[in-house]
């Protein structure tokens, strides 16, 4: 059956689903993948977002439902790639395209310059891939956007990621209260 230029294609139950293809990588490194985040991804962002790590380090967001975790998503990752052209995104095994966590640049208010935001599941933790990547972003912002100083905030008991900034080259700066309910944090930096 022709369709004529005005018509839609015919909908019904016999129809195969339009496979949505995933965004192309922003960068890759021996192992992992890094590429911006979809609202196809709102299964990983509930599960990463309710990890153990997650709520004690970074805070319970609320996010539970697949509704949720789309406002999070367009309030969130990518507002900012409209915005600013960069985020946090999704990082990826690259032979099988798991996700495994989130990496990228963050722009704060309080904050002079952007600084570094990452998390992974809690079961991939311990292999390297969060030292592979961050180092990875921050040299692919300073190729790609030119960006001189990085900055990181992590809160004082979060141990592994302040060995891990340590290990990128980060070095330790001072403490600030970044939010208002008065957390002190920890700020590094890496010039």
């Amino acid at each position: 059956m022709a369709l004529h230029k005005d018509q839609s294609p015919p909908r019904g139950k016999n129809l195969l689903p339009v496979p949505v293809p995933e965004p192309d990588p922003i960068l890759t490194t021996e192992r992992l993948l890094l590429r911006r985040l979809t609202l196809n991804d709102t299964g990983f962002i509930i599960r990463l977002l309710n990890s153990p790590g997650w709520i004690q380090f970074i805070g319970d967001r609320q996010v539970r439902t697949t509704e949720e975790a789309e406002h999070y998503l367009l309030n969130g990752p990518l507002k900012s790639y409209a915005t600013l052209g960069y985020g946090l995104s999704l990082v990826a095994i690259k032979e099988t395209l798991q996700p495994i966590g989130i990496c990228g640049l963050l722009k704060r208010d309080g904050l002079d310059d952007v600084d570094i935001g990452f998390a992974f599941l809690p079961e991939t933790q311990g292999q390297g891939y969060a030292w592979e990547m961050v180092n990875a972003v921050i040299q692919h912002s300073r190729q790609q956007w030119q960006v001189g100083r990085v900055l990181a905030i992590v809160l004082p008991a979060n141990t592994r990621s302040i060995h891990l900034l340590r290990k990128a080259g980060f070095v330790f700066d001072r403490k600030i209260q970044f939010n208002t309910n008065g957390e002190e944090l920890l700020l590094f930096k890496n010039e």
